[in-house]
């Protein structure tokens, strides 16, 4: 647990440096970090996606993944839920909920975040979490820059995500195999492409209503093992 506990660490450690510098920031240079986060997340989401696509053995499992995921959450309405929850500790006016589920995907939907833990608890190697940790760092300081302080709400999260894998691996052994891990990055880097186009206010596509749309490969790499 040694590479999430850093991890944690160093979301929390650069969101309280990013938020410092926010106070010294103009209006219109906060309106530029803006869309650049935008930018930088539609950008990373496509790449994420884009890359694993070839390597996918099933081209239509993110399809139904997305469809089906999108359906429930809406029928849950998470976003809305979340900003409720959101709304407690934020200023009005604020974009903290946008700021926050675009974070909470960008540090926990990725390789490295998902692979970390797994090589943690098999083999103790911190390599993959210490590399994420560090990038990370510069992430979480340039969003809470521009969402502010609010923004160290995604370091818990973060721990528990990676927490979660952590055990799991730990208790039944590597259950998370690399074609699961290509159809969860497929989906997650359009949930991060579709968090960037929100905030360009291109479309407000409402992430996290997607958000169950990850726990279809899951599954259906599970009935794939019960046949």
């Amino acid at each position: 647990m040694l590479g999430t506990i850093v991890n944690t660490c160093t979301i929390a450690a650069g969101s309280t440096v990013g938020s410092l510098l926010k106070k010294g920031i103009k209006k219109e240079y906060q309106d530029a970090l803006y869309h650049a986060m935008g930018l930088s997340a539609l950008m990373l989401g496509i790449h994420a996606t884009v890359t694993n696509m070839s390597d996918s053995r099933y081209p239509v499992l993110f399809i139904a993944s997305i469809a089906i995921g999108s359906l429930l959450g809406n029928m849950l309405d998470l976003q809305k839920r979340f900003d409720s929850l959101v709304s407690r500790f934020q200023k009005k006016g604020s974009h903290l909920s946008q700021g926050l589920s675009t974070g909470i995907l960008l540090y926990c939907i990725g390789t490295l975040s998902i692979l970390g833990p797994v090589q943690s608890a098999l083999y103790g190697n911190n390599t993959y979490l210490f590399t994420n940790a560090t990038l990370d760092l510069v992430t979480s300081a340039v969003l809470a820059s521009t969402y502010g302080i609010g923004m160290i709400l995604a370091a818990p999260v973060l721990f528990c995500w990676q927490g979660g894998i952590y055990l799991l691996t730990y208790l039944l052994g590597n259950v998370i195999s690399q074609s699961l891990m290509t159809e969860v990055s497929i989906v997650g880097g359009m949930l991060i492409a579709s968090s960037g186009l929100s905030i360009l206010k291109i479309k407000d596509l409402k992430a996290l209503n997607m958000l169950p749309s990850l726990l279809v490969p899951v599954v259906f790499f599970l009935l794939l093992k019960c046949f």
